[in-house]
């Protein structure tokens, strides 16, 4: 688009000189008198001369589910010390990984994979493309030395980054992050604040400071294995950092928490994308219907005797003609599964219904448990709830649990297969789901994050970057960045990599101009109005696959 583009402005400005009969040479006088002059760069009341950054992934510069080394090139402090460079910024060194490949080893055995890649329909794992690698970055065999400019902990929650020994390499995996361990050097048991304290900071960056702590519960689809940190102990750590940094005289900058929700882990995966055209669905809805008909009855009769609430919200009908939404379990609604049971067998007509399905009446008590115990808490998702970006591998396929758990109470394997179809017989677990109250759970501890966020910015003058206003509107209306237009859609918005939730390149010099727009406005820089900034082209949306391989 962008070549056609260029085509036809090139006709358009040759018809012109044409019409007009003016000179290239005329050209360059005009356009040399329209010449705006920009003022030179000032660095008004900060210090930028040693610069370090603590945070999370984003300031590691992860991307694409990995760390490597074009990522941490492209971290939003490393492009934002390009620019402190100019005005007295000191050398910025990072814990480079060993390769573009991403991953992590422990004593040659891996730990976490390579990175993502864009595989023609959408994100793929790395050696899908180009076959196996060596992951060479080993924190037990090759770790750097510091110190190090760049603290940045992909996965550290905000009391990680205040807690000693979570670099330490004898703490791991109970109690230590590998990429911590990168970091700490000869001092294994330092803090992430100590190590930045250690370095007498004049100006240094917060940023993910909680994000982390809401993120975990989010992408486990608030199961409860990964519960949101209280605000309490956010707080603390929050008010712990800031005041040991700015008592080394250092100014900084600080920035506040998107809603991680609106990011495209959450928002790719449809509510509805079960396709009547789809060979290996379509054909079986009659029969879904006729199955979750009884149960449909079921909701009915009891909504009829006062038992329950709302059947309606409880009833399943996959459309002949439409899309149709995933069955899922919903905690928050009450469990039934007695009521169904008890129901199912109370019909008459129960036994006969059981034999469309070549089951005979004897097992009409096991198949009424068997509804009652899957069906108990469960309903159609709506628009309202957000099905992780992981599902979409799940939705379909058949769970082997539940298969092997209902060939075992005496069904044939056929029947126990059509029962475990996942989101369709199989309702969807907690893990693939944010269900709305999680979502307000989340948005609730983002708000109050925020709020300290910003209380500690203006009690120690602070500049205060907000990006939830960036990502608000990055995931409503999109963003214009310099001659690209961003937004937060998977693999083509050029916001967010093909993870779904952490930053392109792109992305990341997007923020890093965030982060010195607010800088000019704290501390009378003026980065934004002398043109010293990141330029989006100069920063990709996808690295190649064969980046490493050169």
């Amino acid at each position: 688009m962008k070549t056609i583009k260029y085509i036809i402005l090139s006709a358009l400005f040759v018809g012109l000189l044409g019409c007009e009969n003016e000179t290239l040479e005329d050209l360059r006088d005009r356009n040399n008198e329209e010449e705006v002059i920009l003022p030179d760069l000032t660095a008004g009341s900060a210090d930028f001369s040693r610069f370090v950054s603590i945070g999370a992934s984003f300031t590691a510069g992860f991307t694409d589910n990995g760390l490597f080394i074009a990522s941490q090139k492209n971290s939003f402090p490393n492009i934002m010390s390009d620019q402190f460079a100019k005005i007295g910024g000191g050398e910025y060194n990072q814990p480079l990984m060993n390769d573009n490949f991403g991953g992590l080893a422990l004593a040659g055995n891996r730990i976490t994979q390579p990175r993502l890649v864009f595989g023609g329909a959408g994100p793929v794992p790395l050696e899908s493309i180009i076959g196996p690698v060596t992951v060479s970055t080993d924190i037990a065999l090759n770790n750097p030395t510091g110190p190090f400019n760049n603290l940045g902990v992909p996965g550290a929650k905000s009391f990680h980054m205040i807690a000693n020994g979570y670099g330490n390499l004898s703490n791991f995996p109970a109690a230590a992050n590998p990429y911590a361990v990168r970091l700490t050097g000869s001092s294994p048991d330092a803090s992430m604040l100590e190590l930045a304290v250690a370095q007498n900071p004049t100006f240094f960056t917060l940023s993910e400071i909680g994000g982390n702590d809401v993120l975990g519960y989010a992408t486990s689809g608030g199961d409860g294995s990964n519960p949101i940190t209280d605000t309490g102990t956010f707080d603390f750590a929050l008010t712990t950092m800031v005041n040991a940094l700015v008592a080394t005289g250092a100014d900084g900058a600080i920035a506040n928490l998107p809603n991680i929700t609106s990011l495209s882990y959450f928002t790719t995966v449809t509510h509805n994308p079960l396709e009547p055209s789809n060979e290996a669905f379509g054909p079986l809805i009659p029969t879904l219907n006729t199955l979750f008909g009884a149960l449909n009855g079921a909701y009915a009769f009891l909504e009829a005797q006062g038992a329950i609430d709302n059947a309606a919200q409880r009833s399943i009908v996959f459309s002949e003609t439409e899309a149709s939404a995933v069955v899922i379990r919903d905690e928050s609604i009450d469990n039934i599964a007695t009521l169904i049971t008890n129901t199912l067998l109370g019909n008459p007509a129960f036994p006969a219904f059981i034999g469309q399905f070549g089951l005979p009446p004897e097992a009409a008590p096991l198949v009424a448990a068997l509804l009652g115990n899957i069906y108990g808490q469960t309903r159609q998702a709506t628009a309202e709830d957000l099905l992780t970006l992981p599902s979409s591998s799940v939705i379909g396929t058949v769970n082997t649990d539940t298969f092997n758990f209902l060939v075992s109470q005496g069904l044939t394997p056929d029947l126990a297969g059509q029962f475990s179809v996942e989101g369709v017989t199989n309702p969807l677990i907690d893990t693939w789901v944010l269900l709305p109250t999680e979502q307000a759970e989340i948005a609730a501890a983002t708000e109050a994050y925020n709020a300290s966020i910003s209380a500690a910015a203006s009690a120690n003058g602070l500049a205060l970057v907000d990006l939830n206003s960036v990502l608000v509107e990055a995931s409503s209306v999109g963003i214009q960045f310099d001659d690209f237009f961003l937004n937060t859609d998977l693999v083509f918005g050029g916001l967010v990599s093909l993870d779904g939730v952490h930053l392109t390149a792109r992305g990341y010099a997007l923020m890093a101009n965030s982060f010195l727009q607010a800088i000019d406005s704290q501390f009378g820089s003026n980065f934004m109005a002398s043109g010293n900034v990141a330029k989006a082209g100069d920063f990709p949306t996808n690295y190649s696959p064969t980046l490493g391989l050169e």
